[in-house]
């Protein structure tokens, strides 16, 4: 009987167990965001090589809609607030472009909104869905009226990551 008793309670305290694992929520690294600062992979290319977004939206015109290894400087204007798995960068034309993780390997803090960043990575233009874009702007917690408003593909820099710093 008192073995019963035992194994009972182990059962009952490894299911509370695994039952609180499960409503843990896994939000974005928490930082600061400092000059100096890496996500990824190491950056290498200096600040002052980094290619400005404008540069990189005539290179993708010229290069077929792709450009690889490239290494581009930028401001950051939003971070995905679920699990900063993903930036927006904004343009010289006060435009966006949006900004995956490799392999969705790392993540950034929210802390990376506002600040100055060398994003080492690949570049393309790319057509983005419809219910693509509405999944971005509902992780990015858009007013349901904006996500509404979304109703056409739109053709877009989409930049994939290796790498990113944060620069003055």
């Amino acid at each position: 009987m008192k073995l019963k008793s035992i194994l009972f309670l182990v059962a009952v305290s490894a299911s509370t167990f695994a039952f609180a694992q499960e409503g843990k929520k896994f939000g974005p690294p928490a930082g600061n965001a400092i000059v100096g600062d890496t996500y990824g992979s190491t950056v290498t290319s200096a600040e002052s090589k980094a290619m400005s977004v404008d540069k990189l939206a005539k290179k993708l015109k010229k290069d077929n809609k792709k450009v690889e290894n490239v290494a581009i400087k930028g401001k950051v204007v939003d971070v995905c607030d679920k699990k900063g798995c993903w930036l927006t960068i904004q343009t010289e034309d006060d435009t966006q472009f949006f900004v995956k993780m490799k392999d969705y390997g790392f993540f950034v803090p929210t802390a990376l909104k506002g600040k100055n960043v060398v994003l080492e990575g690949n570049a393309e233009r790319k057509v983005t869905s419809i219910d693509e874009q509405k999944h971005y702007a509902e992780d990015a917690k858009k007013p349901q009226a904006e996500i509404d408003a979304i109703t056409k593909p739109k053709e877009e820099i989409r930049f994939v990551a290796n790498g990113i710093k944060v620069v003055n």
